[in-house]
């Protein structure tokens, strides 16, 4: 009887685990993005992600963090929207949450199944083995990519024949010598939809992204006060952009997830603004327990509210930013002077005649200048 080095029967498994998707590659071959990786974080493209940099020698090859890797399993489970994620973008008073964080956390659910993947393979043939679901230092789509999985479109993120833009992704490093599969085309051609799209244009090149002119690092990965040009094109994306993904073509061949897990909670689809503004931390962290959203805080969570507020042209919404100018957090007031001045800017004259004076933090107070 075949033991799970049999690439049929460890495929089967996966599926049968709950994958939609699962390829293997070599994992101790050399290939260019590791260069790719060194350039990117050189030109300073990864911002404020230090990690990034901290973890570079490790991140560009997988033998570089596990010499004794041969072989990748890299999986896929479908997220895809049973809606079009653009269309949130015209109701302004409403919050366009990226489609990936309007349930639960992706990481928790793939790993567990990763991690019976790995028992199962470990405990019928003896070879060592390790897990990965996108918080190590492994390039997952690199290996997606020589997998035969999908490709890495002009976005940078990867793209499938069958599941379009809407893959997670998990990866099983091994010590076994698994036969590989053929690495997958790339089938963009002269279509520069996802480019185009781009409402901050963080994109110089195809194949190429500038992380600080980034939608989805802006709100998710900075920590500090959004730079004024990145805001008014932020319309009222509060957390993460699926633009780019979104308007991918190869998406119309995409299903709906069928994992519930995955499915959009109600409260999370198209949550009013203005309610979201009013949240204190005990209210956050309740509203998004179990949710990739709650890894920013707080803080950062208003904050983009508040700048979407801004965009949103909707008179009702000065009272709560009025009030977010008294909020404990500088970050947050920041914010709040900003939004009202776009709102109303009479009353941004009368609070600023009152409070300015008072700002104790230099960057509120260039706020209201």
């Amino acid at each position: 009887m075949s033991t799970l080095t049999d690439t049929s029967r460890l495929k089967a498994l996966a599926r049968e685990i709950g994958f939609d998707a699962v390829r293997i590659a070599r994992a101790d071959e050399g290939w260019e993005a590791g260069e790719r990786l060194k350039r990117y974080v050189g030109e300073g493209r990864h911002g404020t992600m230090a990690w990034m940099e901290e973890t570079l020698e490790r991140r560009v090859h997988p033998t570089a963090m596990w010499p004794e890797a041969r072989s990748a399993v890299v999986v896929g489970l479908n997220y895809g929207p049973g809606t079009d994620p653009l269309d949130i973008l015209q109701r302004k008073d409403r919050a366009a949450i990226s489609v990936y964080a309007q349930n639960r956390d992706y990481h928790d659910l793939i790993k567990k199944r990763l991690k019976r993947l790995a028992r199962e393979f470990h405990r019928e043939t003896g070879h060592g083995v390790k897990v990965f679901v996108d918080t190590a230092p492994l390039m997952e789509k690199p290996l997606a990519h020589r997998s035969g999985l999908g490709w890495q479109g002009k976005h940078t993120n990867l793209v499938s024949r069958e599941h379009g833009s809407w893959l997670f992704l998990g990866v099983m490093l091994t010590e076994a010598e698994l036969t590989p599969d053929a690495p997958e085309a790339d089938h963009c051609g002269s279509c520069r939809a996802c480019l185009d799209i781009c409402p901050t244009d963080a994109f110089p090149n195809p194949y190429e992204i500038d992380a600080r002119r980034c939608i989805s690092y802006l709100t998710i990965e900075h920590k500090g006060t959004i730079a004024e040009e990145f805001r008014g094109p932020m319309g009222n994306r509060i957390y993460g952009c699926d633009d780019c993904l979104a308007v991918c073509p190869w998406n119309k061949f995409a299903s709906a997830t069928a994992e519930t897990a995955f499915h959009p909670r109600e409260e999370l689809t198209a949550p009013k603004l203005i309610g979201l503004a009013g949240l204190d931390d005990a209210g956050f962290r309740a509203l998004f327990a179990a949710s990739p959203v709650k890894r920013i805080g707080r803080d950062r969570f208003v904050r983009n509210v508040l700048i979407a507020l801004g965009n949103s042209a909707d008179p009702e919404a000065v009272p709560v930013v009025v009030e977010r100018l008294g909020d404990d957090s500088a970050l947050v007031r920041a914010m709040a002077v900003w939004a009202l001045k776009r709102l109303d800017p009479e009353r941004f004259q009368a609070e600023r005649e009152k409070r300015r004076e008072s700002e104790r933090d230099a960057d509120v107070r260039a706020e209201w200048t």
